[in-house]
């Protein structure tokens, strides 16, 4: 039997089921998960979708956003039928406290994710429009969302469904304070870096300027949370008109853990940077090594694109040879000048170790740590430890 029979045949109505639920339709809804269990499973079985690499499919039935007495009971019917004809592998509760019904269908074999949502939705349609009139379901969309899901798109808007990720606007909302002052610490320490470090500024844009031709101002697509791409600033450390071929080359090497020759050798650091880059200038370097080229982040982090403390933010192209649970790098925090990773290794770390640290960061963040990490960078960039 083929995987999308499997699947077709695991979602086959049970009638017996249904009768018997629709006669106890009290002891049905206390079946389905709360809004709070179903969120947390969601979760659950996302992360292990990270890991294992097979797909989820999340379904969602709601009114439109009709709201009446006679729309919330018509829900709760709808819920038992859908409920009683999923698989008990499957996961059925509310993702809005009755008003938003859900499913997670897991475990499709080989079938293609596009191929089991079609199915599931021919099933689900069915089983629906037997236990009720047409008339009866016009208030209600079912909408379908697949994970691992793409991030395709010109990166001008989230590139993930906020549908799959109710955990993390969830985690924006409990907070919110606490981001409020995050912002606050950005903007007074982005504005008064600026001021302060001005001459510094001018200086060094001079050095760029006579020292190579080009601009002095190295201008590059970032992807920052959400997928959202924004054009963040440095001062160029490279000759102009530079191949950005050897740089992909490298990152593709340095995430698949193979950079500097370190395949099959574990004692050998793995750099997040190329050493000895032809492509730097000799003020480059210098400008690299004490981290002075990043600068004018301080600007992208009064815009809002990026924060004092967080992540760093990734090429697009990085993306594209990112594993799954990578992508969570740039879920859970606004990228960011310094972060764990800078104070704790910098580029001597490995791409995995790197996620890591960020995802630590995301998960043990407050202002407190923000502040602690401001205090440690100095010292880092000052050592130069890592830094190429």
């Amino acid at each position: 039997m083929s995987d999308a029979s499997n699947v077709k045949a695991a979602l086959a109505p049970d009638t017996q089921k249904q009768a018997a639920v629709f006669a106890n339709g009290s002891s049905a809804l206390a079946g389905f998960l709360s809004e709070e269990h179903f969120r947390r499973m969601l979760s659950r079985e996302r992360k292990r979708s990270e890991r294992s690499r097979k797909h989820l499919v999340l379904m969602l039935v709601d009114g439109k956003g009709v709201k009446s007495k006679k729309t919330d009971a018509m829900l709760e019917q709808i819920a038992i039928v859908l409920g009683a004809s999923i698989r008990e592998t499957d996961l059925a509760g509310w993702f809005e406290a009755n008003s938003v019904f859900g499913v997670i269908f897991t475990e499709f074999g080989e079938c293609e994710v596009g191929t089991a949502v079609k199915i599931i939705e021919s099933k689900a349609t069915a089983e629906l429009q037997r236990a009720f009139r047409p008339n009866q379901l016009t208030n209600f969309q079912m909408s379908f969302y697949s994970f691992p899901d793409g991030w395709d798109g010109n990166g001008h808007k989230k590139a993930v469904d906020s549908e799959l990720y109710p955990d993390l606007f969830e985690v924006e909302k409990k907070k919110k304070l606490s981001l409020l002052i995050k912002r606050v610490m950005d903007v007074i320490g982005a504005g008064a870096a600026l001021l302060c470090l001005s001459p510094v500024f001018l200086v060094l844009a001079a050095l760029v300027k006579l020292t190579s031709k080009g601009p002095v101002f190295f201008r590059q697509q970032r992807v920052g949370q959400y997928g959202l791409h924004f054009e963040f600033l440095k001062f160029r450390s490279m000759f102009s008109s530079t191949d950005a071929a050897i740089h992909k080359e490298y990152v593709r090497k340095f995430i698949a853990g193979k950079a500097d020759g370190a395949e099959g050798n574990t004692e050998k650091k793995v750099t997040y940077k190329i050493k000895n880059d032809p492509r730097v200038t000799w003020v480059g370097k210098f400008m690299r090594r004490t981290s002075l080229d990043e600068i004018p982040q301080f600007w992208n982090v009064l815009r809002g694109e990026m924060s004092l403390v967080g992540p760093r933010p990734p090429i697009p192209y990085e993306i594209e040879i990112y594993d799954i649970w990578h992508r969570r790098r740039l879920l859970e925090s606004r990228p960011g000048i310094t972060g764990l990773w800078q104070v704790h290794g910098r580029s001597k770390t490995t791409f995995d170790d790197m996620v890591r640290l960020d995802l630590l960061y995301s998960r043990i963040w407050s202002p407190m740590l923000d502040v602690k990490i401001l205090l440690q960078t100095p010292r880092a960039v000052f050592s130069g430890d890592g830094a190429y």
